[in-house]
């Protein structure tokens, strides 16, 4: 039985064979990332490097970054899709190209997994308009061995841009008996504004692998939860509702679906995010409400803290994971205010069919949507109550929901996560202002980032604090960052150890994160921040700086909207 952690120990140590640097496994909040709620692959905190900033590790690099990707909670339930998942990469900026890839690939599988080649097929893009059919890729496959290759599309092996214009090419994925288990992506092309792809002058290597898919590839399951890192939880569910996994495809489904969410619920716990209406909170409190309303369909109740106990014990390597008490008592918190929801759901049920005989397909959605009812419990009460109910009408409004949804969460995505734009890169510059502003003025040292938004109209920043701020605070916080634009200051990049940074009290979370080389931005003697940039050469380029609005963002985190004019 090959274990999680024999799989990570074994490609770290791989590539660190083949002179790649280990590169820490990143918080799941972006950090000053203008669109993104979480990071949803291994490239995500790589994108100021792989637009051509020169990483302080080197041009090879390795890791394994946990994940949470939300466009496709619907799917979960199935053997492979989950919502937090684990990646490990390889990445080299502008060093080694394809045909050293595909060798480390091959390398790897049969050599350190030993995978027979014979179960190994391979895709490759066939080309189309804008970019060449890969046969490089695919000469170099046959080379090694390998004779099972498939030309396929756009839609199967190409990746990117994340947003309208960026860094993209062709990829090429490895399938054992025709299970998907790694995929090598060239970003050889730039997509301009026009919409012309144009061969880039940086050529990187992006690779990565899902934990999760491939334990189960190694271990011969063809479910990813029997595996070592999901079937404590299944336990735990099948202990508490006295049923069988793997018995009936129903229930199989419901015990997937709640282990999945309570895990990616303990992850996002651990980032200090809580339930909300909005942004991460809110998909935190979708995941729990949902994992509480399947676990209503196994006849189970206040179960959320003990499906969440393997979890800690499978991943003790997180040290993120060691608030246990909170993360546990918040994970309950949200399961009985959820159940009290409910409770009103049946109020609110009365009110909407009081005197009618018919329930239509926007009042079922909003009993779906709004408190949490199950599509099998809105049937039961209109049987009950012998109310007509259109299955069509609410599904049509379901569907108009995730379209919805969908596309607000892509176009987060894509809006600008590569967007380098000059205004982009100064109001990026004035939130290094901003945040030191914030704890001068507050006379506050505890004051830490908590996220950033930033778009070429506007910055958005959230950061730790407990009180709202009073309009006088937000003028001196305004003025001292104004009064520095004014003084026309330097900034200037300077590399050095964690140890130095910390030490010459540079703004940064410092644990496990930082390996041996950081970069630190100094605004003179005001401002010194540990950051991937990008950054004006000095604060004269700013502009005026001025606070749009100051607001709660979520328990104990404020936020701050600004502009420069």
């Amino acid at each position: 039985m090959v274990t999680r952690n024999e799989l990570i120990e074994k490609y770290l140590k791989f590539f660190k064979s083949k002179k790649h640097k280990e590169i820490p496994n990143s918080s799941l909040i972006p950090e000053n990332d203008p669109t993104a709620l979480f990071i949803s692959a291994g490239m995500h905190p790589l994108v100021p490097y792989l637009l051509g900033q020169p990483h302080p590790q080197g041009k090879r690099l390795v890791n394994i970054q946990k994940c949470i990707r939300t466009t496709d909670i619907e799917e979960v339930g199935d053997e492979y899709h989950h919502t937090f998942f684990e990646m490990v990469g390889n990445w080299s900026l502008n060093d080694y190209w394809k045909k050293q890839a595909i060798e480390y690939s091959i390398e790897f599988l049969t050599k350190v997994l030993k995978i027979s080649k014979n179960k190994i097929s391979i895709t490759c893009f066939k080309g189309n308009k804008d970019a060449k059919k890969d046969t490089e890729s695919a000469n170099i496959w046959d080379s090694l061995g390998i004779k099972k290759i498939k030309f396929l599309g756009k839609k199967d092996n190409w990746w990117g841009p994340t947003g309208k214009t960026g860094p993209c090419g062709p990829d090429t994925e490895m399938f054992v008996n025709n299970v998907e288990i790694w995929n090598d992506v060239f970003m050889e092309y730039n997509k301009d504004s026009k919409g012309n792809y144009i061969p880039a002058k940086q050529k990187n290597i992006d690779t990565g692998m899902g934990v999760e898919r491939t334990l189960a590839i190694l271990n011969d399951f063809e479910d990813n939860y029997l595996t070592e890192i999901w079937k404590p939880l299944i336990n735990q569910i099948e202990k508490l509702s006295k049923k069988t996994y793997g018995k009936d495809k129903e229930i199989t489904k419901f015990m997937r679906i709640i282990a999945d969410h309570i895990k990616a619920s303990v992850f996002i716990l651990a980032e200090n995010i809580l339930p909300s209406n909005t942004e991460q909170g809110y998909v935190l409190r979708r995941l729990i409400r949902r994992a509480t309303r399947y676990g209503n369909k196994l006849k189970i109740k206040n179960f959320t803290k003990q499906i969440a106990e393997p979890v800690f014990s499978i991943y003790s390597d997180y040290t993120e994971l060691k608030n246990k008490n909170k993360i546990l008592q918040e994970l309950e918190k949200e399961e009985e205010k959820f159940l009290r929801t409910l409770e009103k759901g049946l109020n609110r049920f009365s009110k909407l069919t009081k005197n009618k005989k018919n329930l239509s397909g926007k009042d079922s959605f909003l009993l779906y949507q709004s408190f949490g009812f199950p599509i099998e419990m809105i049937e039961e009460e209109c049987k009950k109550n012998k109310i007509k109910f259109s299955k069509k009408e609410f599904e049509k409004e379901v569907s108009r929901h995730q379209i919805i949804s969908r596309t607000a969460t892509e176009g987060r995505f894509k809006s600008g996560l590569a967007d380098d734009s000059e205004k982009t890169t100064r109001l990026h510059t004035a939130t290094h202002l901003l945040i030191t502003a914030l704890r001068k003025v507050l006379k506050n040292k505890n004051i830490i980032q908590r996220g950033s938004n930033i778009t070429a109209e506007r910055l958005r920043l959230d950061f730790s604090f407990p009180r709202k701020i009073t309009q006088e605070e937000l003028k001196k916080i305004e003025d001292l960052v104004n009064n520095q634009i004014k003084k026309s200051c330097n900034i200037i990049k300077k590399e050095m150890s964690p140890q130095e940074a910390k030490k010459q009290g540079a703004l940064g979370i410092f644990d496990k994160k930082y390996k041996d080389k950081v970069y630190v931005y100094c605004i003179e003697d005001f401002s010194k921040e540990i950051c991937a940039g990008p950054h004006v050469k000095n604060t004269c380029e700013l502009g005026k700086f001025k606070i749009l609005k100051e607001q709660s963002s979520s328990e104990g985190v404020r936020r701050i909207k600004a502009v420069l004019t």
